[in-house]
Order: structure tokens, then sequence, then C-alpha cells
């Protein structure tokens, strides 16, 4: 059995202002095909502000919507190959 390593590089970038963190998250796949997701994160006046935590949620929601593209494609990539419907499990 052979064994082949690949690796996919994803880019996540910030905007931030004082109460909002935006995030951009894109993955290019090997074929050259790019996968761009966004996500965003909303800090209440009464929270402190930790410019870290709005990333790690808005980076979070960005990467989840990423995944679900992810799976939408290969699920449709799949009923193209079969001729059949696929059924993804979303997690």
């Amino acid at each position: 059995m052979m064994h082949t390593t690949m690796g996919w590089h994803v880019e996540l970038e910030f905007m931030e202002d004082d109460q909002h963190t935006r995030a951009a998250a894109l993955v290019r796949l090997p074929d050259g095909t790019e996968v761009r997701a966004h996500g965003h994160a909303s800090r209440h006046r009464s929270d402190a502000n930790q410019p870290r935590v709005g990333e790690e949620i808005a980076g979070a929601r960005a990467l989840n919507e990423l995944a679900m593209q992810l799976l939408t494609k290969a699920h449709e990539e799949i009923d193209q190959a079969s001729g059949r419907t696929s059924h993804p499990i979303h997690v």
C-alpha cells in the first residue's frame, strides 16, 4: 500500500475595531480551487476589550463555514461521479 502526504494551507485574516472582529478564511486546494468563508464576532460594551477572544470566535466561525463548504463540495463531486445522491453528515 502506497501512502501519499499532502497539505493544505489555510489563511486567516482579521479586521477589527473596538467592538467587532471579522475573519476571512481561504484554503487553496491542490486542484487550484479556492474556497473562502467569513466569520464575525461582536463585543458587548460591558465586556472587557480582549481582541484575541474576538479573533478566536470570528476565526472559528469562518473555519466552521469553510468546513461546511468543503463538505458540500465533496458531496457534489461524489454525486456527479456516482450518479446518485450522497448524504453528508453535519457535525
